[in-house]
């Protein structure tokens, strides 16, 4: 112990004075506490034992805590048999300490005033932790050079220091909440009587659920072929346009029913992903646009698509191989630099855990990846619309259309997710059965390929999203239109079959 400082009692406790701290306080609030217990019903909804500088004060304060929680009256006296046996309490006069601190009964007046202060200081503290390990972590070059996940880990230590600097407004009186739903309600109102949340570009699905809330972990599932890129790219860029053209009507950006949107693909890169909407935006199929075999008036139209979309607020992160962790810093990072208000990842099960062995237990990491994803669409206030694989299971069953029981790997998504969506499209798995023919078809064989034929005239063309889990309403099925040239969904226009939305 190089140095100590005095306290109110005369004892002598270690300090650092390298670090922001306040030994006086600690000693003065804790003895405040025991001279009126009441005190605790308020500090203790801020102040945690781990925010005290000095250990000992942090030990006082947590028994303090325990024991009014079991409605025991905590003072020098009922608290002296638990630090009996406290080395560092006998170091600064054993329990008589406890006495001590309570010499000032003054010190109550201020109680919030020194709680507050020693809050203030603990995260001094905890900023001053963080930029050591930046600094140690960069001199370090004994282990890989990584500068960018060591950017990542301090964006991320950084973030919490002042998530945890903001938990005081956590708690809203039910006046506040009321108000927030109001402030929906009347965002739905406006919208025409269906949109609360963001726009997903498709009226059936607005409809049904009222668009994409903040906070909300949209589980967006489906087997290989099915589209689930295509329909979260054609939300994603929905929710972009929604909001430029709100911005350009001057509406205010908490009142758009649009967003701007981060993407991040880890499967698909950002060129590639651009081309699915340009694609879908210029009506020229993709394939044409991949292979260059378009005419001179696609080009023009394909430019004139380019440069209208320029401006649009969609951000790609095309990084392959992202942990969770890393993803969510690159989030707050474009929550901070570009305020976007939607997140799509493409897809949960290319992330990576943070644990080292985490391929050893892949049910587990999937659980901290669902968890994470749910943490961050309440941290950052968004709706997180996030993409997964169903497991092979629905292609041995006669009926391919997804089940809950169906997501891949861990129930944890479907129980972490608000909503869960499967898409399904039947002339998919229909064209797989396509019967052959032949001029030497006999009249079975014809029969059976006009039969194929009439089945794939009702189907082809047409998708279901079914809405599987949802917390805010119904479960059902939304009906939409497929247009696998341009990778498009739509609604079905005026005339079109469209089926009662089940309930």
């Amino acid at each position: 112990m190089a140095e100590v400082v005095r306290i109110d009692g005369g004892a002598d406790l270690p300090a650092t004075p390298s670090l922001p701290q306040n030994i006086e306080a600690e000693a003065a609030l804790l003895g405040a506490m025991m001279i009126d217990n009441r005190l605790v019903e308020d500090i203790q909804l801020r102040l945690k034992p781990h925010h005290f500088f000095e250990p000992l004060h942090g030990r006082i304060y947590e028994a303090i805590l325990r024991m009014t929680d079991k409605n025991m009256v905590a003072n020098p006296v009922t608290l002296k048999p638990i630090f009996d046996g406290d080395e560092v309490m006998k170091e600064v006069g054993g329990p008589a300490y406890l006495a001590q601190l309570t010499g000032s009964g003054a010190a109550v007046i201020g109680a919030r005033d020194f709680a507050a202060q020693i809050y203030d200081l603990a995260l001094l503290r905890a900023l001053v932790g963080v930029g050591r390990d930046m600094v140690e972590g960069a001199l370090d070059t004994s282990e890989e050079v990584a500068p960018l996940s060591q950017i990542e880990r301090a964006e991320s230590e950084l973030y919490r220091v002042a998530e945890e600097g903001g938990t005081a407004n956590s708690v809203k009186s039910f006046g506040e909440a009321t108000r927030l739903a109001l402030e929906q309600a009347e965002k739905a109102l406006n919208s025409g009587g269906h949109l609360s949340g963001i726009t997903t570009g498709l009226d059936g699905v607005n409809t049904k659920v009222g668009g994409l809330h903040k906070s909300d972990l949209v589980i967006l599932a489906g087997r290989p072929g099915m589209g689930k890129t295509s329909l979260a790219t054609n939300m994603a860029f929905s929710a972009a346009r929604r909001f430029l053209q709100d911005k350009e009507n001057d509406i205010a950006p908490e009142k758009s029913a649009g967003a701007p949107v981060a993407f991040f693909s880890l499967e698909m890169s950002a060129d590639q992903l651009a081309t699915r909407i340009l694609a879908e935006q210029s009506g020229i199929q993709s394939e044409k646009l991949r292979t260059g075999r378009i005419t001179q008036q696609e080009f023009r139209s394909l430019a004139r698509a380019a440069g209208e979309l320029s401006t649009l607020p969609l951000y790609i992160d095309d990084t392959a191989g992202l942990t969770i962790a890393a993803l969510r810093a690159r989030a707050r990072r474009l929550k901070r630099q570009k305020g976007i208000g939607m997140i799509v990842v493409d897809y949960l099960q290319l992330l990576q855990g943070t644990g080292k062995n985490s391929n050893d237990n892949r049910v587990q990491e999937i659980s901290e990846i669902s968890r994470g994803l749910k943490q961050l669409a309440k941290e950052l206030d968004v709706p997180v619309l996030a993409l997964s694989q169903l497991s092979r299971a629905v292609e041995q069953r006669e009926d391919k259309r997804p089940q809950l029981s169906d997501l891949r790997e861990s129930g944890s998504i479907e129980q972490d997710a608000d909503m869960v969506w499967f898409v399904f499209r039947e002339d998919y798995y229909l064209a797989s059965h396509e019967p052959r023919g032949g001029e030497d078809a006999d009249a079975k064989a014809i029969q059976e390929i006009q039969e194929f034929q009439e089945k794939m005239a009702k189907v082809h063309g047409w998708a279901d999203l079914i809405i599987a889990k949802q917390r805010h309403g119904a479960t059902g099925v939304v009906r939409m239109r497929f247009d696998a040239r341009i990778t498009k969904f739509s609604d079905p226009v005026d005339g079109e079959y469209l089926p009662e939305m089940r309930s």
